[in-house]
């Protein structure tokens, strides 16, 4: 009735086991229920959890990835969450930090570069999408970009370029307008004659 799942790339490995979850029906080759999970890192400490410490991370990792992705490098999580990612202060990478659930027991910090964080976007994205997980994983809903953020990826000259012809614009259509000669006023009507009055006798 056990069942594994296993995911492979180049720098790391995940191993997610579970069990189908038969009060609903679900066949012997599906995993419904999720015991333990294992994450092989090459030179570094194996990581293992529960279920929620893998949701966890899929709620911290992927949304970030999303951000570089669209040029936004946003930490996502927060000290007192179990998982949080961001840029590595020392920059040229990024840092996840693992908060353990077990008292006294200080956060595990990793350095990742782009590859090794690309490589673990890839295993939690194939764990998403197979088919034999067959649970809801309460997974933060895409948000589009900020104002502000959308503004600051187009390049400044490119966002001046519109207002700058607008105006430049205008003001040549109001210098063409004071070149043009001014008609002359309109000539009055010629005044009707007067209506002779007739002789008296």
């Amino acid at each position: 009735m056990k069942q594994t799942l296993r995911y492979d790339q180049l720098s790391c490995r995940l191993q997610v086991e579970g069990l189908p979850d038969v009060s609903i029906g679900q066949s012997g080759d599906a995993v419904g229920i999720i015991t333990g999970w294992t994450l092989q890192w090459q030179g570094r400490p194996e990581l293992e959890g529960r279920r929620e410490h893998l949701l966890a991370l899929m709620q911290v990792v992927l949304p970030y990835a999303r951000d570089l992705i669209s040029g936004v490098v946003r930490p996502r999580g927060t000290a007192d969450q179990p998982v949080r990612i961001g840029p590595a202060p020392e920059g040229g990478g990024h840092r996840l930090a693992l908060r353990s659930s077990q008292p006294e027991t200080p956060p595990l910090e990793l350095p990742l570069d782009d590859a090794e964080l690309s490589d673990l976007v890839r295993l939690l994205d194939q764990l998403r999408l197979d088919s034999r997980l067959q649970m809801h994983l309460d997974l933060p809903t895409p948000q589009p970009l900020r104002a502000r953020e959308v503004m600051g990826r187009v390049p400044r000259r490119q966002r001046l370029v519109a207002p700058l012809g607008g105006a430049l614009a205008l003001a040549l259509a109001a210098g063409l307008g004071l070149l043009l000669p001014v008609p002359p006023p309109p000539e009055p009507p010629p005044a009707a004659p007067a209506a002779s009055e007739p002789a008296t006798p």
